[in-house]
């Protein structure tokens, strides 16, 4: 039995399973989720678990190298545009939210929260640890 980190087994395999250039959109409850990636809900209830805390969890797992957010967020949800900024400061670029939906399409992963703000998404691509 795994002692730390993400003990969610079907987000731990998923996980495991990611390679480079591979993406995995992290989204709000309301986000329309697209036919074809894994997805791993994790939402309970309105804001449970939240945007930042399933982020955080997976930025402790991952090597990024880059993000992808809606543009929207900036004006919308400060708090986690903020966020944003501040987890991926050379790295994030800010789309139209219907571009970030067509792009989220393509993901490899879909985490969803139980986030109840608006635009709380971000699609990570991933890199390596060499």
């Amino acid at each position: 039995m795994k002692k730390a980190g993400i003990l969610n087994r079907h987000l731990c395999g998923a996980l495991a399973e990611l390679g480079h250039g591979h993406t995995v959109l992290v989204c709000d409850a309301g986000m329309p989720i697209p036919t074809g990636p894994r997805i791993v809900d994790l939402a309970f209830r309105a804001g449970v678990p939240s945007f930042a805390e399933i982020l955080d969890g997976l930025l402790a797992e991952l090597v990024v190298e880059g993000a992808t957010a809606a543009r929207e967020v900036d004006e919308a949800n400060p708090s986690t545009s903020t966020l944003l900024h501040a987890r991926f400061p050379d790295v994030l670029t800010l789309v139209p939210h219907e571009r970030l939906k067509e792009l989220s399409a393509h993901a490899h992963l879909v985490v969803r929260t139980g986030e109840a703000r608006p635009y709380a998404n971000v699609l990570l691509r991933c890199g390596v640890a060499f």
